[in-house]
């Protein structure tokens, strides 16, 4: 991770920390500029498709959440090399497993 981009919601008050442990760039985007969180708005669109605004939640059960995570986190991206973000994940987890049976 190279960036991180929040609200300036009270949860991202200690955002210094997180920066620290993640050696990554924070920004905080202004109120009413979702074109600064891009990234996140193209995924509330990606979701919007599962689940239409004015959708009543009490109608969605958890198996249409599981099949709705399971296709968009199976979805290729390409932002991503055309790689799905599970696979991504999957890399990146077992990198870091071997980094840490290495060090062992």
């Amino acid at each position: 991770m190279h960036t991180l981009t929040t609200d300036k919601g009270k949860e991202f008050a200690q955002h210094e920390r997180i920066v620290s442990a993640l050696s990554a760039d924070f920004f905080l985007a202004n109120p009413y500029a979702s074109w600064e969180r891009g990234a996140n708005e193209n995924m509330n669109g990606l979701i919007r498709q599962f689940f239409p605004k004015g959708m009543r939640f009490n109608c969605i059960t958890d198996d249409d959440i599981a099949l709705a995570m399971h296709r968009l986190n199976h979805r290729p991206r390409k932002c991503l090399g055309y790689r799905t973000p599970h696979q991504v994940f999957m890399e990146k987890l077992e990198s870091y497993q071997l980094t840490v049976a290495l060090q062992d």
